[in-house]
């Protein structure tokens, strides 16, 4: 397994980690994804260690915490060899303050996941959103704070705009407190909005990424396809509607592009969507997810090889993306304003 380093931080971390948001189902919407228990989430974890894959990932809000409460049961004995990262943001409770990056907030809802996971401290914690209601300083000081008690190693942040992480990070440099090393973000072949200002911010600024839905939610594994429906069952038929946007018309150009390169390299249409990923700038890693050990097995075999850059080409031709302003008059310029990816 290949480890990146994760911005400009000292910590390595692997190009897949894997995603526990299938752990639990604990809700309609989660049990869609995937309801591991914790004998199926300890053998996950198994076939992921073998592979060294070593970071998971989860969330407060995942299942209402089951998710942390599987992956700590499932993890135990073995914590000293993972790196764990968890977020918190979103609603967990019906309490006023049971939601946000208030210092109230985020100081509970560490220890919550602190207990739930059974550790004693976390490799990443992420801001699962950005709160706009609470003052910058306040979430990035009650971060810091976490830090210097060693509950935390690092902290990250997750679905920011451009402002969003630029003014934390110039916030964070100007009282010398902790800074997020990692932005985890939706990026796809169907999404490549994140390439229009988050990438050139986190080159500029040493960010790391790390990838969540790099499969668009299943929609680039090949299972949806031209003029047929989504497999009755499947997680594209249970959450249509709740899952991030697709253009059909664009998605079934990206997945023909897919099976054709699937076709030459004998690898899957998600093997190539993933391999593709890694090697986009800024990417650190790419979070897997898996309802079952196949689809596990199956992600895993992304790695190890590597897309021709004419094969790359034709992928970026197919998932091109007319962008909004002020990205496509900056794309004029690229004399003076270099794009971290170059337009097909």
């Amino acid at each position: 397994m290949e480890y990146r380093q994760l911005g400009g931080s000292g910590l390595k971390v692997p190009v897949f980690s894997f995603g526990t948001g299938t752990f639990g189902g604990g809700t309609d919407f989660f049990r869609a994804w995937g309801a591991s228990d914790v004998a199926e989430a300890s053998r996950l974890i198994d076939i992921c260690l073998e592979a060294g894959v070593t970071l998971f990932d989860t969330a407060d809000v995942y299942s209402n915490g089951l998710s942390e409460e599987i992956l700590g049961q499932a993890l135990a004995g073995r914590r000293d060899k993972v790196l764990l990262s968890t977020k918190a943001t979103f609603r967990m409770g019906e309490e006023p303050n049971d939601v946000g990056s208030s210092r109230h907030h985020l100081l509970h809802s560490c220890e919550a996941s602190l207990r739930r996971l059974k550790t004693d401290y976390l490799d990443i914690y992420t801001m699962h959103g950005f709160d706009a209601q609470t003052p910058i300083e306040e979430t990035l000081r009650a971060l810091d704070d976490l830090v210097r008690s060693g509950k935390v190693r690092y902290i990250a942040c997750s679905n920011f705009s451009g402002w969003h992480l630029m003014k934390s990070l110039a916030v964070s440099e100007k009282y010398g407190w902790s800074r997020y090393v990692a932005h985890q973000a939706y990026y796809s072949l169907i999404g490549r909005e994140y390439e229009w200002e988050l990438m050139p911010l986190a080159l500029d600024q040493r960010v790391g990424t790390i990838v969540w839905s790099p499969l668009a939610g299943g929609y680039l594994t090949g299972k949806v396809r031209r003029n047929q429906p989504p497999p009755a069952g499947s997680r594209q038929h249970l959450l249509k509607g709740q899952e991030p946007p697709i253009v059909a018309e664009v998605l079934y150009d990206i997945v023909d592009a897919l099976e054709e390169v699937a076709g030459e390299t004998g690898k899957t249409p998600a093997q190539i969507a993933l391999n593709w990923l890694l090697q986009r700038p800024t990417v650190a890693s790419v979070i897997i997810g898996a309802r079952n050990e196949a689809q596990l097995r199956q992600n895993l075999g992304a790695f190890g090889w590597n897309l021709s850059e004419a094969q790359v080409a034709r992928l970026d031709a197919a998932s091109a993306m007319t962008p909004i302003y002020p990205y496509w008059h900056q794309r004029g310029f690229v004399e003076r304003n270099p794009l971290p990816v170059a337009p097909p």
